[in-house]
């Protein structure tokens, strides 16, 4: 976590030693400092070799495992124990209804799209989040197994490097943590930089919003260090990765991480909520270049009483989502930005007998928005019950390639794991024909 100065210590600067400024760096872990961190990813980075794409993806997750029927595929003339038990409601979409508790992203479903075929084979929590966070079913998740591959996120930051080039932003930020999003045999230098949460071995850039006063301080004390570094010439003495460190806390992370700098129409339109603050974050996070988001608003293991459960679940989320949409479409920022939508997995189609419905991997919940994909459609069918797949099913692996798509991460990619085997990061899957065209 950043070990800022506080306005008393910032004052003391004279110049005449890096240590105290080098306090902003500061990880928690052995002494570890941000620019440490820097030549450690820098030592540990090839260089990509061919030009990638500026594109991001947004990746929120419903950890729990949502219901696929109350969510994307209400089934409004199944009978009743099999149908959304909260109705459904129709979309621009000619022919595709969502469930009832989502009248907002109905409204925008001209550019998003529900897939009603995605499926797997793993309805463990553990083993189900690995499963669809890397694309590689893993029994042994659901016991505590520690993951065995690396997750999207840490996957790009390793193929385009793990800053920006150009604003010196991480490329793969997280902002809540999910089973699975981790590097894995990728190495430390690929993980996710943490935003909130207690980070233990990757910069924390959280900073509390509750925290007003204290946030203005900060601040003022920022801007009081670097009118010290300015006076004092310090910046000709200190190494690229100690300048590189102080361009990020002083100005990129400042700025972009700071929510105030939005209009309070803005967050009004967003919603006051945690997932409607943390997809706002997103958005200015991809309009910085960062490459992968992760988010997660979990609440979602409605064994029981299902539709009071969801009536109050959904509207923030539907909000928040729809919101993010628009204002992804208005800034033009839709054809280089994906937000995906999902789970762990679905939920079983017949209501149980507590009114909920338990772990369903045979069919399970998938949206997505933007990423210059083909919107406003549904793809693929399920059966008639939500049960399974009628048409051909879609896997993690395709959910997986569409994001390296949209990535530009070649489908053929490959990484020596710890004994220095070639693995092809996929293995089976094809991007999903219908939204790639």
């Amino acid at each position: 976590m950043f070990n800022m100065l506080r306005p008393a210590e910032s004052r003391q600067c004279d110049g005449t030693s890096r240590r105290d400024f080098m306090q902003i760096g500061t990880l928690g872990v052995a002494g570890l400092t941000l620019p440490d961190l820097l030549r450690a990813r820098a030592a540990q980075t090839n260089t990509p070799s061919a030009k990638t794409r500026s594109t991001s993806v947004v990746w929120l997750w419903l950890g729990g495992g949502p219901t696929h029927v109350e969510t994307f595929d209400p089934k409004p003339d199944a009978p009743v124990e099999f149908r959304s038990t909260v109705g459904s409601v129709k979309t621009k979409i000619p022919g595709i209804e969502l469930g009832s508790v989502f009248p907002k992203l109905a409204g925008v479903m001209d550019h998003a799209a529900v897939v009603r075929s995605f499926a797997h084979r793993n309805s463990g929590h553990g083993g189900g989040t690995h499963f669809v966070m890397t694309g590689y079913d893993f029994v042994a998740a659901d016991n505590g197994g520690t993951p065995i591959k690396p997750g999207h996120g840490a996957t790009l930051a390793r193929h385009r490097g793990p800053s920006n080039a150009r604003t010196g932003l991480p490329t793969y930020i997280r902002m809540s943590n999910i089973l699975a999003d981790g590097p894995s045999w990728l190495g430390t230098p690929y993980a996710p930089f943490d935003v909130g949460g207690k980070s233990r071995q990757n910069m924390n850039l959280s900073v509390a919003a509750n925290r007003v006063e204290e946030r203005r301080n900060l601040m003022k004390s920022l801007d009081d260090v670097q009118r010290e570094i300015d006076r004092s010439g310090l910046m000709a003495g200190m190494d690229s990765f100690e300048t590189q460190a102080f361009d990020l806390i002083l100005s990129q992370a400042r700025d972009v991480f700071d929510l105030t700098k939005e209009t309070p129409a803005m967050h009004e339109r967003y919603g006051k909520s945690s997932i409607g603050d943390q997809l706002l974050m997103a958005r200015r996070l991809c309009q910085a270049g960062v490459g992968f988001v992760t988010l997660n608003y979990g609440g979602w293991d409605m064994h029981g009483n299902i539709a009071k459960s969801i009536t109050a679940k959904a509207p923030p989320m539907d909000q928040a989502i729809s919101a993010f949409i628009q204002d992804t479409v208005e800034q033009g920022m839709d054809k280089d930005v994906l937000l995906v939508v999902t789970g762990e997995f679905g939920r079983t189609p017949r209501i149980n007998m507590n009114a909920g419905r338990d772990h369903w991997a045979p069919l399970s919940t998938l949206a997505l928005a933007g990423g210059g994909l083909r919107m406003g459609q549904a793809v693929g069918e399920s059966t008639s019950k939500a049960e399974t797949p009628k048409s051909k099913p879609i896997s993690p692996q395709d959910l997986m390639a569409t994001v390296y798509h949209v990535l530009g991460i070649p489908q053929d990619l490959q990484y020596n794991d710890n004994s220095g085997r070639p693995m092809s990061m996929i293995t089976s899957g094809q991007p999903i024909r219908e939204l790639v065209g």
